[in-house]
């Protein structure tokens, strides 16, 4: 893959890869920390015939970007945790008529207005089911400067092949870091581009939801001769309301089903000296920017005599569980690192089987030291 170099900052290269990744309608509303999100994409759409808009608030944000997908466009929101909960209602729309759109959310400590200006990972099971009801939510997240561009163009690809809202969560640590980044060419972003599916049939022949057990709707753009009722109430292969019993059984089985038969297509890890793990080292799991002090901190162990390695999931949800329980299974000393008090340790526990995980967490609005981690992991062997 042809890269090229560049310096910017993580919530800068999220709205860059946006729009490289045909991104022509943003939707949202100011909030730190992910303002900048959308200060950048509103001078890069307008040059490539997009449109930003800065709407009245996070709710009629994600309304209009939900429009926007309607019509046929890639879209996008960006936010942070306390605009995820007002956007709430809209996203399960989406998730429900099956309408694609990007979610950027650049985590801040929380609940409510919480810590607005410092780091958290408080928002991964909130991205884990940001609305009622049953459906799979798609959640990447990003570890380095590299992936806030990488993770967001994939979404774009992810929302179109799935039909439905994709998160890509940062952190204000890596979405106001600034430093140097390789990142695919344009050229090669445009290539790896795949559209959603549309329907080519008469008019009068046209099923949106009218598709196998495991596969997406297929949603022609409005406004270009194929008709449909669009909803947010259980519906039939046209989108009309219904209450028949089978068909809302099949509707929400797939919502289920489209996404959990499909995993292949989604997981995504990284395995950092995981390779000569044995039953007495260490294993740390850890995501987002403090990835990154663990891998320093595997470093600083490794100097020491000491042998650990990182498994870090790059999709989050939903979980790589196969190989969270390969490597349970394997090492004993298994050490959850996070800004949040064990929102993804519960998960690890979930898939393991297992109630000894370790954890090392904060949520004071204070990084996580390659130090700390260290000492945590003298602290458990």
């Amino acid at each position: 893959m042809e890269l090229r170099e560049v310096i910017s900052t993580g919530n800068d290269l999220a709205a860059e890869a946006a729009v490289d990744a045909g991104c022509m309608f943003f939707g949202g509303y100011p909030i730190t920390p992910s303002s900048e999100v959308m200060h950048t994409i509103s001078d890069l759409l307008p040059a490539v015939g997009g449109v930003a808009i800065q709407m009245e608030d996070e709710i009629a944000g994600v309304a209009c970007a939900v429009g926007a997908g309607m019509a046929g466009h890639r879209t996008m929101t960006a936010t942070s945790g306390p605009g995820i909960s007002l956007k709430a209602e809209n996203l399960g729309l989406a998730q429900m008529a099956e309408v694609p759109l990007v979610v950027v959310n650049v985590m801040r400590g929380g609940p409510s207005t919480g810590l607005p200006t410092r780091v958290s990972q408080g928002d991964v099971r909130q991205a884990k089911n940001p609305s009622h009801g049953d459906y799979r939510s798609i959640t990447l997240c990003a570890g380095n400067l590299a992936e806030c561009y990488t993770e967001t163009v994939r979404a774009f690809n992810l929302a179109d092949r799935f039909m439905q809202p994709v998160f890509v969560l940062l952190d204000e640590t890596i979405g106001h870091m600034h430093g140097k980044a390789m990142i695919p060419t344009v050229e090669e972003v445009k290539k790896g581009i795949v559209p959603r599916k549309k329907f080519t049939g008469a008019p009068e022949d046209y099923r949106p939801y009218g598709v196998g057990p495991d596969e997406p709707a297929v949603l022609n753009p409005m406004f270009q001769g194929y008709r449909y009722h669009f909803t947010g109430l259980h519906h039939d292969a046209k989108g009309f309301p219904t209450e028949e019993i089978e068909t809302c059984r099949k509707l929400i089985q797939r919502l289920e089903d489209k996404v959990m038969m499909h995993t292949d297509e989604l997981e995504y890890n990284e395995e950092f000296m995981c390779d000569d793990l044995e039953e007495n080292d260490v294993l740390i799991i850890a995501y987002g920017s403090v990835s990154l002090a663990a891998k320093e901190a595997i470093r600083h162990l490794r100097a020491a005599g000491i042998k650990a390695g990182l498994f870090r999931p790059i999709t989050l949800w939903p979980s790589p569980a196969k190989r969270i329980k390969h490597f349970t299974d394997k090492v004993k000393n298994v050490l959850c690192v996070e800004l949040n008090i064990r929102q993804y340790t519960e998960e690890v526990e979930r898939v393991s089987s297992r109630l000894d995980i370790h954890g090392l967490y904060k949520v004071n609005g204070r990084a996580i030291s390659p130090y700390e981690i260290v000492n945590k992991v003298k602290e458990i062997i």
